[in-house]
């Protein structure tokens, strides 16, 4: 399975070049980046051209871009109206976001990338029908604007009651929207069952999410190396080697201040979850 790393390994950073050259140089071959203002600025032309020259240049493949979750640069907390979701149901505050996901979109006319990864709503979010309209009527306008940018939107599991694995096959049975999806391990182990979650998605699953926790927090741990992982690793990559020629293997996994050299630690969990099959 090919090898890509998330840049959520360095979010809270300035995404630079310097950046990007250890990640190449420790010989992961692509990368997804992470949408959110304080590490990649999409209104920031500067940052985006600065890359884009770079990427041109590089050996590294940008694999996959995240959709921005916020619009603010401290992760939401400058208040409600910086969350970014697609499942608002009045339509003036939604349109706002969708130009969001938009000028996120926009970066791959100066940095070719196939997939963006959209949530639907947001951490513990209840179902609604107004909320899956309003999801279809986003979604069937961005997938338009990212179509003609070469780009693919895929849908990820994430924990509330609009993206579970049942929730999403649900969500594109009513829309008759052609999406495929990005498999989280993370938030499969919250849900419940890593098996059960992607038994139900496998056929439409395009990209990955690795990391692990302790099935109630969202902690984005290092497979193997962190304290309280509860993933069975050995059987997921059994799931997983099922179907390699169907996605990569991307690791999406939280900084740990006080750890020396995190792109060697995610080049060994890389080689152990690839024993593991």
């Amino acid at each position: 399975m090919q090898r890509v790393l998330s840049t959520h390994l360095f979010v809270n950073h300035r995404l630079t070049i310097a950046q990007l050259n250890r990640v190449q140089q420790a010989g992961i071959p692509a990368v997804e980046i992470f949408c959110a203002r304080q590490h990649l600025d999409y209104y920031n032309r500067a940052q985006i051209s600065e890359l884009g020259h770079w990427f041109r240049e590089s050996e590294l493949k940008l694999h996959s871009l995240h959709s921005p979750m916020y619009n603010d640069e401290i992760w939401g907390r400058s208040g409600p109206q910086s969350v970014i979701t697609l499942t608002e149901p009045i339509k003036s505050k939604r349109l706002p976001m969708v130009d969001e996901v938009k000028r996120a979109i926009e970066i791959a006319e100066t940095i070719p990338f196939r997939f963006l990864i959209q949530h639907l709503g947001v951490s513990g979010e209840e179902f609604d029908e107004r909320k899956v309209d309003a999801a279809f009527a986003a979604l069937e306008e961005l997938m338009i604007f990212a179509r003609q940018r070469g780009v693919e939107i895929l849908l990820e599991n994430i924990p509330n009651g609009l993206s579970s694995a049942e929730r999403l096959q649900h969500f594109v049975g009513v829309t008759h929207l052609d999406l495929n999806f990005v498999f989280d391990t993370g938030h499969a182990n919250i849900a419940g069952s890593v098996e059960g979650e992607f038994e139900i998605m496998k056929d439409r699953i395009r990209s990955t999410h690795v990391h692990d926790n302790d099935g109630q927090q969202d902690k984005h741990l290092f497979p193997f190396l962190a304290e309280g992982g509860t993933v069975d690793w050995k059987r997921t990559m059994e799931l997983f080697s099922a179907h390699s020629n169907q996605f990569p293997l991307l690791l999406e996994l939280k900084e740990v201040p006080e750890m020396e050299h995190p792109l060697e630690r995610a080049n060994e969990v890389f080689d152990r979850l690839e024993d593991a099959r």
